[in-house]
């Protein structure tokens, strides 16, 4: 109602000369659920409460480093060893996000689940009984990605149950994320039998909700975990270490190799290995110096720890392409940081079956290439045969065009469902998706090929719709889609003149 005036005198009013503007969401906000050190912001528990950091110096702050990943040595045939990982101390989620940082990782969200001296339960990522894990990130709307490392800890059966939880999460409690899964056993190469990997993976995962989901194969041996983090302290029975060396050197003295008076010596350094009050830096220089044995050993244990899962580097990468390219660029022929080679050599034979398998679940290659290092070899969702979801930048595009929308679009709640209302929002919307197209994220020669927006009575809404209090809005947008296959054709042609050295402009 217009302003009734009463008093005279000279009246101004401010009138709005540009629409609403939209403030487009984040891209690239990974949420990791884990197990850490610690949880808390000075006398504060951080224990299940989502909490964005920006760097792994933040992390260390609030909750502490890296687990004491312990091996069991055990002596082999033939004087060798057997290593095996202690998978109570084998927590993954600080080495984790080392590797997402590697591969440009920027912020992100931590939810620790319980320390390092906690049994790791599905029920802990569920928040069933904690209203932690995902119940805990229902409440945050900001991050647009999934990951858990440290479900890798669970039973394979837990495990699958868990990823289709983290598909439900994404697809149907938020709609506003996606899930980076994980393969089982994804440093184990290929059986094509029922015990294969890839296929145990796809029986796992189900069928709701593909198109939020997507997963890399197989894993990858890092440079994450240094030689200089490593030592003795590493194995769960030091004793079992002692026997071997001393085997060695006891070897050695019969071969001929080494005098006893050496042997005795070293043997007794050997046995501080068991002290509990050992100096462990000493102790551990003076055996890299005097037992090449010792060295080896640190160097398998390094070499297991840093064979990992490559959700988090993907992760990483979202990020890094985000930032450089834009979301609209499928986040593929990039090359992975900190990495050395996957775990198992995918030939492009072997990808077919990965890419496109007859049920649609694609799992996208991590593979090497001569001269260009360890590729993403893929872009695909779970969803591989839906023409509207296969691709992972069309589901995320999508995803920050409905999220910026629909926190535009909030603003106009409660206001009256009339033309003057649909003409605002229609310029609000369109302003915005103007914005993505000349920024690249929608593809077309014009707006009008790009996007389209409709809201009104006839068009969108019924009368019925506005007398419920409805306002119906359409959105059509043209999101870009990678070229995944090209195709080059080559044929002979016959030779012209030119070509055959004829003379230019001779005459007729």
């Amino acid at each position: 109602m217009a302003q009734v005036l009463s008093t005279p005198g000279v009246y101004v009013e401010e009138k709005s000369a540009f629409s609403t503007s939209v403030v487009p969401v984040a891209t690239a906000m990974p949420a990791f659920l884990g197990y850490t050190e610690k949880a808390a912001r000075g006398s504060k528990s951080l224990l299940n409460v989502p909490t964005k950091i920006s760097s792994l110096s933040e992390y260390h702050q609030l909750f502490g480093g890296a687990p004491k990943i312990k091996h069991t040595i055990a002596a082999g045939e033939g004087g060798g060893y057997t290593l095996e990982v202690d998978k109570a101390t084998d927590f993954k989620l600080y080495n984790s996000l080392r590797l997402f940082y590697a591969n440009g990782g920027g912020s992100c969200y931590i939810v620790s689940l319980g320390d390092y001296s906690s049994e790791v339960k599905s029920a802990d990522f569920t928040g069933e009984e904690t209203a932690g894990g995902l119940q805990a990130l229902l409440r945050e709307p900001e991050p647009t990605m999934l990951l858990a490392p440290d479900s890798l800890l669970l039973a394979e059966e837990d495990f699958n149950s868990l990823q289709q939880q983290f598909l439900m999460h994404c697809g149907k409690d938020t709609k506003s994320r996606v899930a980076l899964l994980e393969v089982f056993g994804g440093d184990q190469p290929r059986t094509m039998d029922d015990e294969d990997v890839i296929k145990k993976f796809r029986n796992g995962i189900g069928t709701n909700f593909l198109d939020f989901g997507a997963t890399y194969y197989p894993w990858l041996n890092t440079t994450i975990v240094k030689s200089d983090e490593l030592d003795f302290t590493n194995l769960a029975n030091p004793d079992g270490l002692v026997s071997i060396l001393t085997a060695n050197v006891t070897a050695a003295v019969e071969a001929g190799k080494l005098d006893e008076s050496k042997s005795a010596a070293m043997q007794e350094i050997f046995q501080q290995l068991t002290s509990d009050d050992a100096n462990v830096k000493n102790l551990h220089n003076t055996l890299l110096a005097i037992s090449p044995l010792y060295k080896q050993v640190l160097s398998d244990i390094r070499h297991s720890v840093n064979v990992m899962a490559p959700a988090a580097a993907m992760a990483g990468v979202y990020s890094m392409v985000d930032k450089v390219s834009g979301i609209q660029k499928a986040p593929a022929n990039v090359s992975l940081g900190a990495v050395v080679s996957p775990t198992v050599n995918i030939t492009s034979k072997m990808q077919e079956d990965l890419n496109l398998p007859l049920d649609g679940k694609a799992v996208n290659a991590i593979r090497p290439f001569p001269g260009k290092g360890v590729l993403v070899w893929g872009a695909r969702t779970l969803d591989g045969n839906s023409q509207d979801w296969r691709y992972v930048n069309v589901r995320r595009t999508l995803l920050f065009i409905e999220q910026t929308i629909k926190n535009g679009a909030e603003r106009f709640v409660f206001e009256p469902n009339t033309p003057s209302t649909w003409n605002s929002v229609t310029s609000t919307i369109a302003n915005a998706l103007n914005k993505f197209w000349t920024s690249g994220i929608l593809t077309g020669n014009s707006t009008t090929e790009a996007f389209s927006v409709q809201v009104g009575l006839g068009s969108t809404m019924t009368a019925t719709d506005i007398l419920d209090g409805i306002m119906r809005i359409t959105v059509k947008v043209a999101i870009a889609r990678p070229a995944e296959f090209i195709v080059i054709t080559f044929q002979q042609q016959m030779a012209g003149a030119d070509a055959a050295g004829g003379s230019e402009g001779g005459e007729e």
